[in-house]
Order: C-alpha cells, then structure tokens, then sequence
C-alpha cells in the first residue's frame, strides 16, 4: 500500500521514547518536522501555525546540537534551565518546547476531529480545535487572527486527496493515538516543574 504524507511522522514517533518511558530529544523534534509538509498542504490557513512551530523546532535543535549528550531527551532543556532560573524567559527552550507542545495539541485534535467527524467541513473542524486547545493560551488579538485565517482552510475532499486519499484516514488515527500520549507526557512533566501555565504575551 502506497504511503501518505503521514507515514514520515509515524516512522518517527516509533523512535520517540525507550523503554522506561524517556521522551529522546530528536526523534520527537522529528515528528514535529514531518507534520510540517503536512501543513503545507491547508495553504495560507496554517502559514502562522507552521511559523510557530518551525521556530520553536529551530531553538530546539540548535541547542540540542550544542550538547547532544547532555540534551539527548527533551526534559534536559527544562531542568537545565531551571537550575539557571531561566526557564520562565520568553526566549528559552522551555518556552519553545511548551508552545510547540500545544501546537502539536492543536493539530492532533484537528486530525482527530477529521477522522472521527467525516461529514464536518475543514473550517468547522478547524474551528473547534483551536478553541479546544490554543485559544486559552492566546491573547484577544492573536485569538480574532486565528479565527480568520482558519476561514481560508482548503475544500475538505481535496485536502484529503492531497494527503494521500482515503488511506489517509488510518494514519490520521494511527498519528493521533500514538502521538497524543506523548504530550500529555511533556504536559505533565511541565505541571509538575509549574510551568504549563505561560501565556503568550
């Protein structure tokens, strides 16, 4: 069976944790980067969304490659920058792993909606998502933004198409249930160091 653009990602969310549950560092950043080709495919709808979250990818990754051993799973970033008090900084690595959790929140909740809810239109979809998930965290500003650009969501039929036909729907459910964990994973690791709370400014 040919593969769809959710095939990458799920390869990857394979590697994602060992056995004693550590969440490794670069296959995570990973998965995040395969969902990337994906938003490509909502056009101008997610070019905010896919910023976001090609920015917090890159801070990640440049300083997980300053120290690979050191940042070889993910909670390194937040404990190392506990112990210098700068994990609340609006530019450090714990802010950009947060963020991009909940974007991650976002589009997995998307994905299940679409999966689970065949006869809803992309922009419904979209919609309630975003409410579910971001919308708490955003500002009034960014909130109105939001709900305009996710009017510009492409025809749900050809999205699907595009993603890879009517295959795409496993893979989309199969992304959803693997990956969803995983968050509630770094979730809660952030709760529990009082740091899931950080709105944006």
């Amino acid at each position: 069976m040919e593969g769809t653009l959710f095939s990458p990602a799920l390869e990857a969310l394979k590697l994602v944790k060992y056995e004693r549950g550590d969440i490794q560092t670069k296959p995570f950043l990973d998965v995040c980067k395969f969902v990337l080709p994906i938003l490509d495919k909502f056009g101008a709808s997610m070019t905010v969304v896919k910023a976001d979250i090609s920015g917090n990818i890159s801070r990640l990754d440049s300083r997980y490659n300053s120290n690979t051993t050191r940042f070889n799973y993910l909670y390194s970033f937040v404990q190392a920058e506990i112990e210098t008090s700068s994990a609340k900084s609006s530019s450090s690595c714990t802010n950009g792993l947060l963020w991009l959790t909940r974007a991650m929140d976002f589009i997995v909740e998307l994905f299940r909606n679409l999966d689970e809810h065949r006869d809803l239109s992309m922009s419904h979809a979209c919609s309630h998502s975003y409410s579910k998930t971001l919308k708490k965290w955003h500002g009034w500003l960014a909130s109105s933004s939001f709900m305009v650009v996710m009017k510009l969501v492409p025809e749900r039929k050809k999205f699907i198409e595009v993603l890879g036909g009517e295959n795409s729907y496993g893979d989309m459910e199969n992304f959803c249930t693997a990956f969803s964990p995983i968050l509630k994973d770094i979730h809660k690791f952030l709760t529990s160091c009082g740091l899931d709370h950080m709105k944006a400014s």
